[in-house]
Formats: C-alpha cells, structure tokens, sequence
C-alpha cells in the first residue's frame, strides 16, 4: 500500500468529520491571552524527527507525565547560580542568600495553596512519590489508627507507600468518574474511628476527573479523620485553599511536585500543620536533622528541617517559587478558563470518530482537568502512541499510567489476566491513550491530533501491518531512530 495515495483517500473519507471541527469556532479573546502564555514555556517550537526523516514542529500532549520548564524558572535558576552555596550554619553571604531563598519559597508556596504560616509548615522533597512516603512514614509513628482510605483511581505512589504500615480499604469511583461520597462515608462509619487518614487525589491522571475534594474533607473530618490530597494532576490546573471558610472543609496535608507545574528540577513538597510533624523521627536520617547527635544521644531538629535529611536541592526550590511566581502573575483563572474551552474542544472532535471510546468525566458533564484517555477498536495503544509520535510528531501517553487498578476497572480487565500478561511479555498488554493538555497548547494542536486520528483509524490496516512488530509487552519500549 502507498501511503501517498493512502492520505488521498482518506481525505476525502474524513471531510464530513472535519467539517464539524471548523465549524465550532474559537474565543478570540482567549486566543489572544493564550499566545503570550505560550510564549512562556522552554520548547513549544523545538522540531522532531518523523519517521520518513522528515522534521517537523513537535506537539506535546504528554503534561500529564511532566511539563517543560518556564522561561522565567530557566531564568530564576541562572541568575541565582552565582550565589548559590552550602545552606543552614553557614554564615557567609552566599549561604544566608541560599538559606534565605529558601525560607521565602516555603512562605510562597503556602500563599499558592492557601495555607498559614502560623499553623502550616512546608517540607522540601524530590517528588510526589517521596512526599508520600514521607507522610505514611510519619502518620504511623503518631496514631494507633489501623486504617487508610483511598479511592480505587489513586496513583501507586497514593497506595503502595500505606499497604506498609497500615490496613488499606478502597474508596469506590462512582460511573460519573468522580469518588462516591455515600461510600466514603460509609467506610468512615464501618470503621468506627480507626480511620487515620483519608488519601485521594484532586484529579484523575487517567480520566482528569476532578474529585469533590471539600465535601470529602467536610465528611472525614465529620469522622475524626484527617485527609490528605495528592494534587500532583490538580494543582497545575485548578486553585486550591487549604484553609476554607468553613474549617470542617481544611486539607490537612497537601503534596503536589514542581515537574509537573513548569519546574523540573527535582522539588516537591509535603505540607501540613506543625502540630502533625512535631513528634515524629525523620525517615532520612542524617546531616541536617539534628540540633545534636552523640553517641549517647540525639536531638531532633524542629520541622521542616527535620524531614529535609541531607544538602537540599536550592536550585530545585528556586525554580519551584519561580514557576508559582509566574503562574501567580499570569492570571491563574484565565489558564483554568482557557484549559476548560481546549479540553471540551478536544472531546467535542474526537467523540465524531467511530470506533474512538472515550475516557473522561465531560461524559457526564462533570467538572475535569485537562487530561482524558481513549481506545481505538482494532489498534493496540502503544500502536497508536507510536504512530502519532512517528508519523504526526505527537507525543502522548499509553499504557496504565501507573493507576494499575483504576485501568483494570475502566477496560474490565481481570486479575488473571493481567497476572498472565506480567509472566509472558510477549502477550499484548491491555491499556489506554492518554492526551494532557496545557494552557501553552492550541486549538490547532487539537485540530491536527483529531486529523491525525482520523487518519489512523481510516487507515487501521496499513498502520497495524507496519507497525506489527513494534513490542506489546507491559513493558514495551522502542527507542527512537535519531
């Protein structure tokens, strides 16, 4: 088959579905403000090799994983680089200036999430996955409460870290994407107090469903259970207060990492009220923990420096208060706005193609992140993840997207099968596409990830033959030829 003459004809068996896409329109006010946001972001008009040897303008639809860095945290981290030193005791210059920076992005970071510095405290780690960790290692050591509650959507990193230390039972997601409250509550009253924590994410990384985050906090509290939001997916899209008017609604403890709010240099953070971290010993012990280590006895430093063993990453929380800093003066509710118009446009076009099964909370015209999943009949999902990069230049996601559980629900997968697929690699995993958008991303970005599909399923048989050989496996992965 001639790919040329392919394209040909399947233009002419797509138009009556583009034709629905042009005719939906843009907002040009939005437009305008999203061109200068754009602007912002390290990348957008790098170009990729294709698989014909062509280069084209890439498109990434993959923020989900991680996003590229601001401008201004590029920026942040150059200009600070010649005062960066050893922080804490030191008492030159450049360590006050390092120790200082420090200091000031705790304070900010708890202004962008609504919190107090009088009751909170913020903890510097590498990643969400720490954070988490983190936070199990500390809640075991100050509660005799045997149980955690999480939703059956949660990440690994929101589950493994518990099943350690404590009894895990699963919150159940509603049909509509979102947790069921009703059963959230009635795990809380089962249990009769021996909840500790309730654990949920803000929002979907598979779905972008947007949980109901307060009502949940209102309902464990109403228990005598703290909640924790893992708000990695939520916080790059949505605002966020852990104190609320009505303190029955407070987030307890909140982690979210700056590689996914436009800061990828290895920081994330832990925050929760000084009270809760008082008592606990750290998990990383060593340099930076302690007032006094002897040999006869230690004294713990107070918290964060308590959690924070070791050099810290300065560079890292440097480009972290420079990313909340531009987000903060770029209007941070014209990016929720203009995300929420680019998602329902993407859904709108791709809901026009047959055999094209959706998986995203506007199904049920529920509030969402700028995240979905689909499948396709008859084309394998790291098939289509390797034809859109190779052959269109879109780089997007397949796979379980580390949400194990969640993906076997969705696709109605059993536990022998995914059991016989992790023993056999050779067997084709199951799995899902994922496309995450961002306020950089455009309407046209959209319209050509919508043609590209189009394309591939007008196309199925030559796409499938040509990339038959490509790997399968849970753990498929094909290198790029460059």
């Amino acid at each position: 088959m001639v790919l040329s003459n392919t394209h040909i004809n399947l233009t002419k068996k797509c138009d009556e579905k583009r034709s629905v896409m042009r005719n939906l329109g843009e907002n040009p006010t939005l437009l305008k403000q999203q061109k200068k946001l754009r602007n912002l972001i390290i990348g957008v008009d790098e170009k990729i090799p294709l698989e014909n040897g062509r280069s084209i303008k890439g498109i990434y639809f993959d923020n989900a994983a991680t996003t590229a860095p601001f401008k201004s945290v590029l920026k942040a981290i150059q200009e600070f680089a010649p005062w960066y030193s050893s922080v804490g005791r030191g008492k030159g210059y450049k360590s006050v200036r390092s120790t200082e920076i420090i200091e000031r992005t705790r304070l900010n970071v708890l202004n962008f999430v609504g919190g107090k510095a009088d009751q909170h405290t913020v903890i510097f780690t590498k990643n969400s996955t720490e954070s988490m960790n983190l936070l199990s290692h500390i809640l075991h050591q100050s509660t005799i409460k045997r149980y955690i509650l999480l939703s059956e959507m949660e990440h690994i990193s929101n589950d493994l870290p518990w099943r350690e230390y404590f009894e895990v039972e699963y919150i159940t997601v509603n049909h509509d994407g979102q947790i069921s409250l009703e059963d959230l509550k009635v795990k809380l009253k089962a249990l009769k107090g021996q909840v500790a924590l309730v654990s949920i994410t803000g929002a979907s990384n598979v779905t972008g469903c947007i949980n109901p985050i307060y009502e949940a906090a209102e309902l464990t509290h109403r228990f005598g259970a703290k909640i924790h939001i893992d708000a990695a997916q939520f916080i790059p899209h949505e605002s966020i207060q852990m104190v609320r008017l009505n303190e029955m609604e407070n987030i307890d403890f909140l982690s979210f990492t700056g590689h996914k709010l436009y800061a990828p240099f290895g920081t994330a953070v832990l925050i929760g009220a000084i009270e809760e971290f008082k008592d606990a010993k750290p998990l990383q012990k060593g340099g930076g923990t302690t007032q006094v280590a002897i040999k006869s006895f230690v004294q713990w430093n107070k918290a964060p420096e308590r959690f924070e063993g070791g050099t810290p990453n300065v560079m890292g929380i440097v480009a972290l208060n420079a990313a909340i800093r531009t987000l903060q003066q770029n209007n941070m509710e014209m990016i929720i706005e203009y995300e929420k118009h680019l998602i329902n446009y993407a859904i709108v076009q791709l809901r026009t193609i047959d055999g094209l099964k959706l998986f995203c909370a506007l199904n049920n015209n529920l509030p969402q992140v700028s995240v979905f999943s689909f499948t396709i009949d008859g084309l394998h999902h790291q098939d289509i993840a390797h034809i859109l990069a190779r052959e269109f230049g879109i780089s997007v996601r397949s796979g379980f997207f580390c949400a194990y559980s969640y993906v076997q629900k969705l696709l109605q997968i059993s536990d022998e099968m995914i059991d016989e697929v992790r023993k056999d690699t050779s067997i084709p995993s199951p799995g899902l596409v994922r496309i995450s958008l961002s306020f950089y991303n455009t309407f046209a970005e959209v319209n050509q990830l919508v043609e590209a599909i189009q394309l591939i399923t007008c196309n199925k048989e030559y796409y499938t033959k040509k990339y038959e050989n490509e790997p399968k496996g849970i753990c498929g992965i094909q290198s790029y030829k460059l």
